[in-house]
């Protein structure tokens, strides 16, 4: 079963750069204390300084394949409010027989202004839409808040993900034998995500794919597992958009009607938990499947995020959990293989916190503000992420 919201769920939004799905890499302390930000806002924060680092080797049956904007971009805001641009480039990776995408590799070409990139697959028969698309669009590419912009490409259970960044990103390497499957003919929609705070300044941004034309490959497959978030002003702050109403009427203005409305459409997907710093949503698995890497997505609000199996029953088991969250540092986590069968349960829950505001350079001259789930920088979200392959 297609579990379905909007396609404005479908963000990542700075969603963590899923790959490497293997042997477990990264351990996590439980009970940890509330988190410290250790972000720097994402304006000139030291991501964008880090070094390249080179290329992985290849393994036996790859190939690279460097896919590019054919100019430089200039990101504004598309509804003329907001400090957030997010938009849709469609790059032919020329690909002429079924193949997989083992792994890639994003290089923001101004990571100062990206917030994150998504790599969408465009099979064969929507390509012609998308070039029709991007042919009626004046200027390069087109408006993309949420997902492609392409179609109702809001399944959750199977999204159409390639791959994604967001900062502390690097090349990632699907595990041995596994690969997202890339019908001959497909395409690329390259979501780039461009936070205005940081400025306007032109961004030519590119990725590099490993295709495999392996047909014993292993398919792999993209769960998304969004959550509300309900985040009153503090006690004392006041302001016009500490009302619900009005922080989500600013949301849709800023992002339209479709993606400004995940706040509520999420409390149908999930049911309502009391308004608070901490919300989670719990989905049912409908059919056999298998984790193979794990992430979690916040923005810069969020303490810590965490996605359990099975939560409150005999069977639980933890699978991610980041006590401290820090937004420029959003690596995936590896997993030794955890069988999932009908039935079973998965959780994410995240806390967030609104004294972070005082905190964190980016919040500097925004209004205090009811904080639900939103495309922009200083919006939030809550995010699980999950590689799985299925039978």
């Amino acid at each position: 079963m297609r579990t379905r919201v909007t396609g404005a769920v479908l963000v990542l939004a700075a969603a963590a750069a899923l790959g490497g799905c293997g042997a477990e890499s990264r351990s996590s302390a439980a009970g940890a204390p509330a988190a410290t930000p250790t972000t720097t806002a994402h304006a000139g924060h030291p991501a964008s300084s880090k070094p390249v680092e080179p290329p992985k080797p290849l393994r036996a049956d790859e190939r690279r394949v460097t896919l590019s904007m054919p100019a430089a971009y200039t990101p504004s805001a598309p509804t003329g409010v907001g400090t957030d641009d997010y938009r849709c480039f469609l790059l032919d990776p020329e690909v002429a027989r079924d193949a997989f995408v083992t792994g890639f590799d994003v290089r923001p070409g101004n990571p100062s202004v990206v917030h994150h990139v998504i790599l969408f697959r465009v099979p064969p028969q929507e390509v012609q839409r998308a070039e029709q698309q991007d042919a009626r669009t004046p200027g390069q590419g087109w408006t993309c808040f949420g997902n492609s912009g392409l179609t109702d490409d809001g399944g959750l259970d199977d999204a159409p993900w390639l791959g994604a960044w967001a900062p502390g990103g690097t090349e990632r390497l699907y595990g041995e034998g596994l690969g997202a499957e890339f019908p001959a003919g497909s395409r690329i929609v390259m979501q780039v995500h461009y936070n205005l705070l940081a400025g306007t300044a032109p961004d030519a941004s590119s990725a590099e794919l490993r295709i495999s034309e392996d047909p014993d490959t292993t398919p792999l497959e993209t769960v998304l597992l969004p959550a509300p978030v309900e985040l009153p002003c503090r006690a004392g702050r006041t302001g016009p958009l500490c009302d619900r109403a009005a922080a989500l009427k600013d949301v849709q203005a800023r992002f339209g009607t479709g993606p400004g409305s995940t706040a509520n459409l999420l409390h149908l997907l999930c049911g309502s938990e009391p308004i608070g710093p901490i919300q989670s949503c719990t989905r049912t698995v409908q059919r056999p499947q298998t984790i193979r890497g794990v992430a979690g997505h916040m923005h810069l609000l969020g303490e810590a995020i965490t996605i359990r199996v099975n939560r409150g029953t005999d069977r639980e088991l933890t699978v991610l959990n980041i006590p401290v969250w820090n937004f420029d540092d959003q690596g995936s986590t590896p997993k030794a293989p955890i069988a999932l069968k009908r039935g079973d349960t998965v959780t994410v829950t995240c806390r967030h916190s609104q004294r972070f505001r005082d905190l964190v350079p980016s919040f500097e001259g925004q209004p205090e503000r009811y904080v639900i789930w939103g495309e922009g920088s200083t919006d939030e979200m809550c995010l699980g992420i999950l590689l799985v392959t299925r039978p």
